[in-house]
């Protein structure tokens, strides 16, 4: 099991998500199946490095992350003592802002009722997929995670811009973008034409509140409807909303990693496209099957279907009425 010790000065040494060169990375690794797409339809997510540089760059955002670790390991140890969220299930409030150049970037209402459906699927634990998952991980799956989400207003902007960068240009009105409605209240989404090879991104709990805060999606990985495969389930969503809810990628951003999870396995580096169970990875000296399937790894959107209750907890912490997203509750 993983030792849940993290300090700020780890961040400096966390890998880029950004980089999917994987041969070498791996302490031992098996060697991961391919979608059959190319090397440019790889999952891609900077949310890590992202977080990492802006740690850098703020002592007020090093101490909320400090802050937040603190109540995400309380919480998970009153979790042992029987002590959960007292009004159960936390609704949480999603605006959409659309920001588009051409028709097919203006995704559709019903495309985005579609996505919500995904993440109440994903996230509820009902899944039409959350039978496939292995029987080793049956006794640790999340089941219903108690978080739901409910849209509650779409915002619609034409732009003459045709790809924009990881760098939150989309959430101002002041550069092209959409000004995010109530941060601290509301999860603001925003979908964009193009943003390269990066399939979404978002930031973490620590930047509660703050003008940029949310997650942002490129149109063609947002829904299912007219998605682009193999990332055409909505789970883009699924995992950059992980972010937002204070998950880390599975693999920690380091070759055998800490994702600060105890109960899912440490493995060399990401996964991508459609592994087989059983994938072994060899950490410390232990070979067991990693847990590829999990949202917070990077394979095909077919091949991912669970959360585990120890990331369960992390997500619980942070919408608690102590937690860093208590301002969701209250809208």
């Amino acid at each position: 099991m993983k030792k849940l010790l993290f300090g700020i000065l780890a961040l400096g040494f966390m890998s880029s998500c950004n980089n999917d060169t994987l041969s070498n990375q791996n302490e031992d690794s098996t060697n991961h199946p391919e979608s059959s797409s190319d090397l440019t339809n790889k999952r891609n997510c900077p949310s890590e490095e992202i977080r990492k540089q802006a740690l850098q760059g703020s002592s007020e955002l090093r101490q909320r992350y400090t802050a937040l670790e603190a109540n995400t390991d309380k919480f998970a140890n009153d979790l042992k003592l029987g002590k959960v969220l007292a009004d159960g299930t936390v609704e949480i409030p999603v605006v959409v802002n659309v920001l588009y150049k051409t028709a097919a970037q203006n995704v559709s209402d019903a495309r985005i009722a579609e996505q919500i459906a995904v993440l109440n699927a994903d996230y509820g634990g009902t899944n039409s997929d959350v039978s496939k998952i292995p029987a080793e991980f049956q006794t640790v799956k999340s089941g219903n995670v108690k978080v739901t989400f409910k849209l509650v207003n779409t915002i619609r902007k034409s732009t003459t811009k045709t790809s924009w960068s990881a760098n939150d240009t989309m959430k101002k009105v002041s550069t092209g973008g959409i000004d995010g409605t109530k941060p601290a209240n509301y999860l603001n989404i925003w979908v964009v034409g193009s943003m390269g090879n990066i399939l979404g991104y978002a930031t973490f709990p620590e930047s509660s509140g703050l003008w940029n805060d949310g997650v942002v999606i490129a149109a063609p990985y947002f829904g299912k409807t007219g998605a682009s495969s193999p990332f055409n389930l909505g789970r883009t969503a699924t995992h950059e909303v992980g972010h937002y809810l204070n998950l880390r990628h599975i693999w920690g951003d380091a070759n055998c990693g800490n994702d600060l999870v105890a109960d899912t396995p440490t493995q060399t580096t990401a996964s991508t496209g459609k592994p087989t169970y059983p994938q072994y990875n060899t950490c410390s000296g232990v070979s067991r099957s990693i847990m590829f399937m999990n949202y917070m790894d990077y394979v095909d959107d077919a091949a991912m279907f669970m959360f585990s209750a120890g990331q369960k907890a992390r997500m619980q912490s942070v919408v608690a009425s102590s937690g860093a997203r208590s301002g969701l509750r209250v809208n």
